[in-house]
């Protein structure tokens, strides 16, 4: 029994010792959950820098725009922007090429943060003659919400403002005119647009 009992200690001893695994890459998580989607923050709410995930080396990196760190030239980002891992809008379909985009409505949360959420709708562009779909989500955890729509009516109901403000937003944040507003949908098609464009 003596033995076992310092096999037991030395086993737990060597295996405390061991690192961590590193955490999983973005584009490893699944696009869906079992209640929602995940989703990857780049930009922090209520900031102005321009940052994407750069899948060839696995860094988030400031975007570029004529050989400088791109700054949004207007207010800050109404929420956490991202993208939906695990998926890709189709060029070929008239999409941008990019993962789905996505505004997560709560506090600012760092970049690099994967948060499960639940899609209440989605605003669709065109930007330069491509869609470009930006799904709004909030995050399943009650204790990360800051707004609690059930769906997109309830959304438009009791939330009108802040999707306007998000309409808004987007269309004029790069300046007048890049963006044409094409509409918005539900949250069930939105799933959908998702699970389309899922890879």
């Amino acid at each position: 029994m003596k033995n076992y009992w310092s096999f037991l200690f030395f086993a737990l001893l060597i295996y405390s010792c061991q690192p961590e695994a590193a955490p999983a890459a973005p584009e490893a998580y699944p696009a869906r959950t079992p209640n929602g989607l995940n989703v990857v923050v780049e930009i922090p709410a209520g900031t102005n820098k321009k940052i994407e995930y750069q899948e060839a080396n696995q860094r988030f990196e400031a975007d570029q725009r004529n050989g400088k760190d791109r700054q949004v030239d207007f207010l800050p980002y109404p929420g956490n922007y991202g993208f939906v891992p695990s998926t890709r809008m189709d060029k070929a379909a008239g999409g941008d090429g990019d993962p789905v985009d996505v505004l997560l409505i709560c506090a600012a949360l760092p970049t690099g943060t994967v948060v499960e959420a639940r899609p209440i709708g989605a605003l669709q562009l065109v930007d330069e003659g491509e869609l470009d779909t930006k799904v709004i989500a909030i995050p399943t955890d009650a204790t990360l919400q800051t707004i609690t729509p059930e769906d997109f009516t309830d959304f438009s109901i009791r939330y009108d403002g802040a999707r306007h403000i998000i309409e808004t937003w987007f269309l004029y944040y790069d300046g007048l005119g890049t963006n044409t507003f094409e509409g918005w949908l539900d949250e069930s098609k939105t799933l959908a647009l998702i699970a389309h464009y899922e890879q």
